[in-house]
């Protein structure tokens, strides 16, 4: 009687548990692995197995796999999923080939753009004042009347600027010694300087000095190029 009892119960039991499994049929397509024919016979021939599962291996399933978490530190593996077979077999029967992509970031190297500052040197316009023939006859450091209104000119444009040095030049032509020359072109040269300094300018503001005829403007020996080398020419110092 106990024997007949304990049959029927497990027989229960066994059409309980298909009943569950059919009700969740919709649910469990992780695991297609439970409809193959031959372990739903083996099911039938071993109800206890199937009871086992169901009660006791399913439950443990369904926690492993319940997060990422615990489904790292089971060791658990999903299963695939109808969908992800689907794609994969399309995929498989159009040639392609699936492959995992990994995308790295990269750091980009943020360009600035520095505003450089260069410093350009002062560019200083040196104006000179020459004094001609017209200033200076031959053998003469005496200054004409031309000369004297060009050295007004020349005192005015010092006045102006009360800031600057100047060095007065005296030039001679190639007629004549070495030495001679030079000392005729440094008597041009101060009789410049007086008449500066006879129109206000400041002696200390000048300075001279004589190139006699070391440094000729014009090479040619004719009269009108020697006229234009007896000269006096204006300097700022320090250019």
């Amino acid at each position: 009687m106990q024997k007949r009892s304990a049959t029927v119960f497990i027989s229960a039991l066994v059409i309980l548990v298909f009943s569950v499994q059919l009700g969740l049929a919709e649910q469990d397509e992780y695991d297609e692995s439970q409809s193959h024919p031959l372990r739903i016979i083996a099911y039938f021939l071993h109800p206890v197995g199937r009871l086992l599962e169901w009660t006791f291996t399913r439950p443990l399933h369904a926690v492993a796999s319940s997060s990422p978490e615990l489904e790292y530190l089971s060791g658990h593996r999903p299963h695939i999923t109808t969908e992800e077979r689907l794609r994969l077999e399309t995929a498989a029967s159009q040639g392609w080939v699936v492959e995992k992509v990994t995308i790295k970031e990269v750091p980009v190297e943020k360009i600035v753009e520095k505003e450089v500052i260069r410093e350009v040197p002062k560019v200083v316009e040196v104006e000179k004042v020459v004094f001609s023939d017209v200033a200076f006859r031959f053998d003469s450091a005496r200054l004409t009347e031309l000369g004297q209104g060009k050295v007004y000119l020349a005192a005015q444009k010092l006045q102006a600027k009360s800031d600057i040095l100047i060095v007065i030049e005296g030039h001679a032509d190639y007629i004549g010694s070495e030495a001679y020359n030079m000392a005729l072109a440094k008597r041009r040269a101060e009789a410049v300087k007086r008449e500066l300094v006879r129109l206000g300018i400041d002696p200390g503001r000048m300075s001279v000095e004589s190139y006699g005829q070391s440094r000729p403007l014009l090479d040619q020996k004719a009269n009108w190029a020697r006229a234009v080398n007896r000269r006096v020419e204006f300097r700022v110092a320090g250019q």
